[in-house]
């Protein structure tokens, strides 16, 4: 299958880049990415927050995948729910328009999108965890389908918010983000969009600080 993405990579962030503490001032390059976030027009696309790696998915049948039980599928850390939090304070301190946002629907990725506040969820196959690819028509379907919905602008004046996993955007993207890292892309439609900065958890914090 020939990839229709366009790769811009036209910051630095593009690059994996190291965590800084959260006390040290942003950088112009961090703060360039939240000048672009306040006019709307990106899409945001969030790996899930970091997870309890003592557990293990345990899917057994369609749907499994929904279960917050964390017998049966890997669920978020405690730190990761911390981290999801200050994320959607850091949105709000900052401004940032958000219009739509999406989920997988496993639970670890839904509950990072509940605890950052911005927004009601909706959940969507269109980023399902490539692992069960097999239930949705397999794994190049599934990244055809998260590239068509990275590409479509949002609405007017805000951003899109998706929340799922970390192989999807390895696959659709040039990207593999750490957990809770955020990937900033402009859709360009048609399944064309360009990657134009990430921010980690600590790069949010610290922009927020920076604000105030």
């Amino acid at each position: 299958m020939t990839r229709s993405v366009t790769y811009l990579l036209v910051l630095f962030l593009a690059v994996c880049p190291v965590d800084s503490p959260a006390n040290e001032p942003a950088s112009q390059e961090d703060q360039a990415i939240v000048d672009m976030l306040r006019g709307g027009g990106y899409n945001i696309y969030f790996r899930h927050a970091q997870t309890d790696w003592t557990q293990g998915d345990n899917i057994q049948g369609h749907g499994d995948w929904t279960s917050c039980d964390p017998t049966q599928v890997r669920q978020l850390s405690g730190e990761g729910r911390r981290t999801a939090i200050a994320i959607g304070e850091a949105m709000r301190a900052l401004k940032i328009p958000v219009g739509r946002v999406l989920s997988s629907p496993y639970c670890r990725a839904v509950e990072t999108a509940s605890l950052m506040e911005v927004g009601p969820v909706t959940t969507t196959d269109d980023v399902m965890n490539l692992r069960v690819a097999g239930y949705f028509g397999g794994t190049e379907a599934i990244v055809a389908r998260a590239r068509t919905l990275l590409s479509m602008p949002p609405q007017s004046s805000t951003n899109t918010i998706v929340v799922a996993h970390g192989n999807v955007a390895r696959e659709a993207t040039p990207v593999y983000p750490g957990e809770a890292e955020g990937i900033v892309i402009l859709p360009g439609g048609n399944g064309e969009f360009s990657v134009v900065g990430r921010l980690t958890p600590s790069q949010w914090t610290a922009l927020a600080a920076s604000a105030h």
